[in-house]
């Protein structure tokens, strides 16, 4: 299956260097010049002269595999059939990485142990058909999401917080070329006269990069990674995220077609929620979703998915949520899910939800509710739609019924602090009414925060709605901990 050869690209002196776009690869010399012994300078000095020599040691062997790595990388493309790299199987790739490897080691002269070899021979593996340091990363289930601060700096979100992994680049121009690899896979490009780029991964993870020169000491790269596993209600509910009660509502406003706008901040479980609140639309409507980047997960059997799409390198061919949104309205939606309503095509969406498409959802970033429709507002005024602020908040408490707050709180964990009904209007004012919420009671020694799901005492606003459509509701649910 496999033969060797030299084709003229990997036959140059330096192959790694031709993936990356002209612009980024004359501007990401310097600063990596500059910065790289600074992430080194800011870990903690060993304790002892023992610890020290242990530590230095473990430095000096990673930097020599990551040496080996880079010459038997520019080896396996001079050496590899990479047109049959497609027909391979796995273990066929792997055997034949290994005998390469094996080989180059060889004439190097260069002795490895076996766990080193091993190591060595999985990352090439990793460099030849995956994101190279990054795999062992979106591999990891326990990581949401990777952020790359530049080649020697790669952090990682574990249970809602941030922490500084040990995995690296070689320097810029191997983070580069990775960044290339992923970009060039759905036909986009970065370099300097396009710094930045969003994409989605094979797996569906969302991907965005900005590179130098607009990044300053070296290429930023943010991967939000996709759950494979869809968190249903009750895993939300056993999570502490929310109670069964907060559940027994929600069930009934979303199979009652309330409109629902999840609100939150970055990382809060805004498209979780979601995910999780579309399993109770009925799998006789017809659901069309519109994303910026596909993420949903509707397991509904009548589902039509659309997502928008940047301009190309000659700044035409863009089709923007609005584009979507205005002709999913001529496809015959039940409901209509937009992913995150954030610019000109809140107007759309209003009038969808005005207009009988009953039941749709999106999600918003906003920090409670009252920001949300604050936030509604303010999109509304930058679409450039001249429209009286009593008219304007007329059509968004007419169109909104339900505002679901998500919150991640300073311990990580994430939380529904709020259950919001928008009521209709009191002069100018849009009215609303919380039905539950979420109440911090104090701080654990270990940094965990003590806190509990009260209802308000009030009553829902569309409790009449519930019992029309079969709905009947315990009074409890309403009544606060005493």
């Amino acid at each position: 299956m496999f033969s060797r050869f030299k084709t003229p690209a990997a036959g140059a002196a330096k192959p790694a260097a031709k993936m990356v776009p002209v612009g980024a690869a004359q501007a990401a010399p310097a600063p990596v010049a500059a910065k790289a012994p600074a992430p080194a300078a800011a870990k903690p000095l060993p304790r002892n002269p023992a610890e020290a020599a242990v530590a230095d040691k473990e430095r000096k062997r990673k930097e020599r595999l990551q040496d080996l790595k880079v010459e038997l990388h520019k080896r396996l493309l001079e050496d590899l059939n990479l047109a049959a790299l497609e027909k391979a199987s796995e273990g066929q790739l792997k055997s034949e990485i290994a005998a390469i490897s094996a080989e180059a080691l060889d004439d190097m002269a260069v002795v490895l142990s076996g766990p080193d070899r091993a190591t060595l021979n999985q990352e090439l593996y990793d460099e030849v058909m995956g994101l190279g340091p990054l795999e062992p990363l979106l591999k990891d289930d326990t990581i949401s999401d990777i952020l790359v601060n530049g080649p020697q700096r790669i952090f990682v979100e574990r249970g809602g917080k941030l922490q500084l992994s040990d995995v690296t680049f070689k320097d810029e121009r191997h983070l580069l070329r990775i960044i290339d690899k992923i970009v060039s896979a759905v036909g986009r490009r970065v370099d300097e006269s396009n710094p930045y780029c969003d994409a989605r991964l094979a797996d569906g993870s969302r991907f965005n990069c900005m590179v130098p020169p607009v990044a300053v000491d070296g290429s930023l790269v943010s991967i939000r990674k996709f759950k494979k596993d869809k968190l249903a209600i009750k895993d939300l509910v056993a999570f502490g995220a929310f109670t069964e009660e907060m559940a027994l509502y929600l069930e009934a406003a979303v199979s009652t077609r309330l409109n629902v706008i999840v609100s939150g901040g970055t990382g809060s479980g805004k498209t979780t929620t979601l995910n999780a609140l579309s399993s109770f639309i009925d799998n006789t409507e017809r659901v069309l979703t519109i994303e910026d980047t596909a993420e949903l997960q509707l397991q509904q059997i009548h589902v039509g998915r659309m997502e928008s799409r940047p301009a190309n390198v000659e700044g035409k061919g863009a089709v923007t949520q609005r584009d979507c949104l205005r002709n999913a309205l001529r496809m015959r939606p039940d409901r209509i899910i937009v992913g995150e309503t954030r610019g000109e095509e809140v107007i759309d969406m209003l009038q969808a939800m005005n207009t009988g498409h009953d039941g749709s959802m999106t999600t918003i970033h906003a920090n409670n509710p009252r920001d949300g429709i604050s936030r509604l507002e303010n999109m509304v005024a930058m679409a450039g739609i001249d429209m009286p602020l009593k008219a304007m908040r007329s059509q968004i408490s007419s169109a909104v019924n339900l505002i679901v707050q998500a919150s991640r709180l300073q311990d990580g964990s994430r939380r529904m602090t709020s259950i919001t009904e928008i009521t209709g209007m009191e002069g100018e004012v849009i009215s609303m009414q919380e039905i539950f919420r979420y109440e911090r009671l104090g701080l654990a020694p270990d940094g965990k925060i003590i806190g509990r799901f009260n209802a308000t005492g009030v009553r829902s606003h569309y409790s009449d709605r519930f019992k029309q459509w079969g709905f009947h509701l315990p009074p409890s649910i309403y009544e606060p901990i005493a």
